[in-house]
């Protein structure tokens, strides 16, 4: 990504001033020189890495201060260091300290003993110098005793040194590996791990899904994992840096070298390894999830229809409901199509009087236990007219029906219902309703569990935030859910928003909004764009079009001699407006270019439409599978490692990397998108571990 620096500046006082991320992206194009989303995010992100920077940089010059030991020079180190790691390795020797076996070979005087070894001086023999530190009274009762204290000093001193860091640490990089074995007597507990029971692989090359599978089975007590780097090569480097010349003084700083590495340098940077490689998967498994869930909420919606939602059962009934255009909940009922033909005979009557009773335009089916014979079923029954038939993915429905959430919207309801009415919802609009489950809920992550939990919500918050404002809200039918990820809102307001509507009826205008209490002019300019009042007096009202810009819009209509309605609808009006004679001081042509495209389709989705689609009506459970078929699936989660796809049997067949194109594929994301169509081969059922393995070569997609 190439930044300049007036537009990371621009940017950073536009954040500062708590513009968000859409609100810039999408209105403050020429302050920032049209940077998109993820750009801006990225300059977010880097000045809140430097901020904690100089906030530490900031604590280890004061404790150096208040102890005396800052120097100029000093000083001016620690105002150059770039990167955490180099300001920890400068503040090293500084850093108030545990007692060490350097501390209290200091504390046995034996420091200056140390400095004479340390020089190397060829003239000095220092088993003849250490008899001089011989000391009963301190614990050193012979020279050997004060030669081993002497070399603790120089061991700490190698490990402290910030070059020998910075060499080691890059050669653990560049050359260690990864050890994994399995704890004694932890083979059959832990054989979900059995790949990793003796598994070594370079830290360079390890993906992320593999670093944290290990570190999970180490976690769980059933592997031992070790980061290695070559340690000939290591002691080389050391010995470079620190060994002189060949006397006798030389070959004690060699011994203390020697210890040095695999006491304390060895250990500290496989820690650093450890913890920067879980950094580096973390941010690969979140990037994961996050595509993931950016096209799982984008996904295309049914849209207004009137719906018929079931979720599928045996044994206590399939739970159904019906939804209206607005998605209100008018009726629930249960029908019991799997007990007896008896039952499923009058259920047959049920389902026609409900589809005619409330004129029903589609019905969504969960993906759930008893779907596919659910479905078998409701595709038996003959309709008055043609009725599609949709499954649904149901992943977090249960989740939402019993949270906080569902009890608010539906108090009297049980959490069946409210699951079914999930269901419907979720067909006709994913991002309405997936908004109001936790995100980790909805089943498309990758060890979503074992990351960095602050930053996988932050990240995955960003994607929630940046669908809600590219699709745009309703303010008069979103819920309260959807309105908090309005640009500019949050809880409160979208609360406020809700009551005001509740109390004095739908917003006629954008303008209304600022009779919502609490909703002050910034809060304002940086939700309204997003907002959308359908069959507004101002057509503008129900598009992108940022209010501060509707006076360019009506000049526009003057100069072409029609009202802006006008505008919106006719092409040929549209197509005499000259967009330089708009340029100003403030207002230039990206702005331009994106007003005349709203007007061409005020308040468009930009999802895509929806299509129908339906499983291989002979196959409905894992049984039924059989090597070579060629089958019809819808992607439900993207991995490092490979894609796993629904075929409707109850369980997801994985495609594996190596299977999803005839090419090399690095990223799987590069070759599908989640919840999109595609056909796979069925390459091996394994029924007793309900694995299932896909491809999706010649043709596949």
């Amino acid at each position: 990504m190439s930044l300049i620096s007036h537009q990371v500046g621009a940017t950073a006082e536009l954040l500062d001033g708590g513009a968000t991320i859409p609100f810039i992206a999408r209105y403050r194009k020429e302050v920032t020189g049209s940077l998109d989303e993820t750009a801006i995010t990225t300059i977010r992100n880097r000045l809140n890495q430097l901020r904690e920077l100089d906030a530490r940089r900031e604590s280890i010059i004061k404790s150096l201060n208040e102890r005396g030991q800052l120097t100029e020079e000093l000083k001016h180190k620690i105002v150059q260091a770039e990167t955490k790691a180099i300001l920890e390795d400068i503040y090293l020797p500084y850093r108030p300290k545990r007692r060490t076996r350097a501390t209290m070979a200091r504390e046995k005087g034996l420091e200056p003993l140390a400095e004479l070894i340390f020089s190397q001086d060829p003239a000095i023999d220092p088993s003849d110098e250490a008899k001089a530190f011989i000391d009963e009274s301190k614990g050193i009762e012979s020279a050997e005793a004060a030669l081993a204290g002497a070399k603790d000093i120089i061991a700490e001193w190698v490990n402290e040194e910030q070059t020998a860091r910075a060499r080691i640490r890059e050669l653990f990089s560049k050359k260690g590996s990864f050890r994994a074995k399995v704890v004694q007597g932890k083979e059959t507990e832990g054989c979900k791990y059995e790949n990793y029971f003796d598994w070594q692989e370079p830290v360079a090359t390890a993906p992320s899904h593999r670093v944290l599978a290990m570190r999970r089975g180490a976690r769980e007590g059933f592997l031992r994992l070790q980061v290695t780097a070559p340690e000939e090569q290591a002691l080389r480097i050391l010995e470079g840096l620190f060994v002189k010349g060949r006397s006798v003084s030389s070959a004690q700083v060699k011994e203390a070298v020697l210890d040095s590495y695999k006491r304390l340098l060895s250990p500290s940077m496989e820690t650093e390894i450890l913890a920067a490689t879980k950094q580096q998967a973390d941010q690969e498994a979140i990037r994961v999830f996050a595509e993931n869930l950016r096209q799982l909420l984008l996904a295309p919606p049914l849209g207004q229809k009137n719906v018929l939602a079931i979720d599928p059962g045996f044994r206590t009934g399939c739970k159904v409901v019906c939804l209206d255009r607005q998605s209100q909940l008018t009726h629930s009922d249960v029908i019991y199509p799997h007990r007896s033909e008896k039952l499923a005979a009058s259920d047959v009557s049920k389902m026609t009087s409900l589809c005619e009773r409330f004129d029903v335009e589609a019905i969504a089916i969960g993906n759930g236990t008893a779907s596919r014979e659910t479905e078998a079923f409701i595709r038996d029954i003959t309709f008055s007219r043609d009725i599609p038939v949709i499954m649904v993915n149901e992943s977090g429905a249960s989740v939402y029906s019993a949270s906080k959430i569902a009890r608010e919207e539906f108090p009297n309801e049980d959490v069946t219902i409210r699951g079914a009415v999930s269901i419907g919802r979720r067909l006709m609009d994913p991002l309405a309703e997936l908004v109001k489950i936790d995100p980790k809920s909805i089943g498309v992550g990758q060890y979503q569990h074992d990351v960095d939990q602050s930053l996988l919500k932050q990240r995955l918050d960003d994607v929630v935030i940046s669908c809600v404002n590219s699709v745009g809200v309703e303010v008069n039918t979103a819920s309260k859910q959807l309105l908090r990820y309005v640009s500019g809102l949050g809880p409160q307001l979208a609360q406020n928003i809700i009551d005001y509507r509740s109390e004095s009826g739908p917003f006629e205008s954008r303008q209304e909004l600022k009779k919502v209490p609490r909703l002050g002019a910034k809060a304002f300019e940086q939700a309204v764009g997003f907002l959308r009042i359908r069959d507004a007096i101002n057509p503008l009202d129900s598009s992108a079009v940022h209010p501060e810009s509707y006076h360019i819009v009506d000049a526009m209509a003057a100069d072409v001699g029609c009202s802006v309605a006008y505008l919106v609808k006719d092409k040929s009006l549209r197509m005499k407006v000259r967009l330089q004679d708009y340029v100003s001081n403030t207002v230039g042509l990206p702005t331009l270019n994106d007003i005349m495209q709203e007007l061409a389709k005020p308040g468009r989705d930009p999802r895509k439409q929806f299509e129908m689609f339906s499983f291989a009506e002979a196959v409905k459970t894992i049984e039924d599978l059989e090597v070579g078929m060629r089958l019809p699936g819808i992607v439900t989660n993207i991995t490092a490692f490979g894609v796993f796809v629904d075929i409707g049997v109850h369980h997801d067949g994985l495609v594996h990397i190596s299977q999803l194109a005839d090419h090399y594929v690095k990223d799987p994301a590069d070759i599908v998108g989640v919840h999109q169509r595609v056909t796979v081969t069925v390459l091996d059922v394994d029924l007793a571990r309900e694995r299932i393995s896909l491809s999706m070569k010649d043709g596949g997609t």
